[in-house]
């Protein structure tokens, strides 16, 4: 990332990329590009797709409505990078925060997001659609070159139940607000395996009312839940989730 390229607009999208293969944009797209960015025929800007690597592009403009993207020869910006296996769970919360906390999961190098329903989530019915809209957002935005998939919501006491099933070598970090005298740094290094091996990891962030001390106990009596604290402090949840993932990051993850 030392040469990035932080100044040209970055876009996403879906169909495949290649050399001089013409991409149509869509009319939101076309819409952005040309009459809110006022960029113009033959300006260049950068697309990506998750899966062919970050291009260098030209804009061909077709009208004011409408314009293609060309990827020109030999100008793959970025190679497509091997993706980040931190998973991210979460209660939802309320709309402009749960938007705010996808961007930053983002940011902070997520590679899934799956809302998870516990006693106390404030938002039973999570707008999923639009989180996406502010995930593609926030890799735009930051240079990510993947888009992380949003689950659908499943109940903590299923997601626990169906855990080995599903991902058995995958463990949660369980971040407890309840436990405040640990060492949240030597509790994570003791996740290192052989050879310092990090194993596949989940970070679980519970709602603002915190999670119940049936929730909690529950939790705890998994082999694959191991909690950490966030501090003295009672931080909101999207705090919450900033923080977690920064210290695992740091410990753990792609910070090292």
């Amino acid at each position: 990332m030392s040469h990035y390229d932080y100044k040209s607009q970055r876009l996403w999208v879906s169909q495949d990329i290649s050399a001089q293969n013409a991409i149509p944009c869509d009319r939101a797209q076309a819409n952005y590009l040309l009459n809110v960015l006022r960029m113009e025929q033959g300006d260049h800007m950068l697309i990506f797709n998750g899966r062919d690597g970050e291009w260098k592009c030209e804009l061909h403009a077709l009208g004011r409505k409408k314009a293609a993207l060309v990827p020109i020869i030999q100008e793959r910006a970025q190679p497509q990078a091997r993706e980040n296996d931190l998973h991210y769970l979460f209660a939802p919360l309320k709309s402009a925060r749960i938007d705010y906390m996808a961007q930053k999961a983002v940011e902070m190098g997520v590679a899934k997001l799956r809302p998870v329903m516990t006693q106390h989530t404030q938002e039973r019915r999570p707008k999923l659609d639009k989180m996406r809209l502010n995930i593609i957002e926030a890799a735009e935005q930051c240079g990510i070159l993947s888009i992380p998939p949003v689950e659908e919501p499943v109940a903590l006491s299923q997601l626990l139940d169906q855990w080995h099933q599903s991902d058995p070598n995958r463990l949660i970090i369980f971040c407890d607000e309840t436990e405040t005298n640990l060492d949240p740094l030597a509790i994570l290094n003791t996740l290192r395996g052989e050879g310092n091996a990090v194993p596949p990891l989940a970070v679980l962030i519970g709602p603002e009312g915190g999670f119940s001390d049936q929730e909690r106990e529950q939790l705890l009596a998994f082999d694959f839940v191991t909690a950490i604290p966030l501090g003295p402090r009672i931080l909101r949840a999207d705090t919450a989730a900033i923080a977690s993932l920064a210290i695992i990051q740091a410990v753990l993850g792609d910070w090292v």
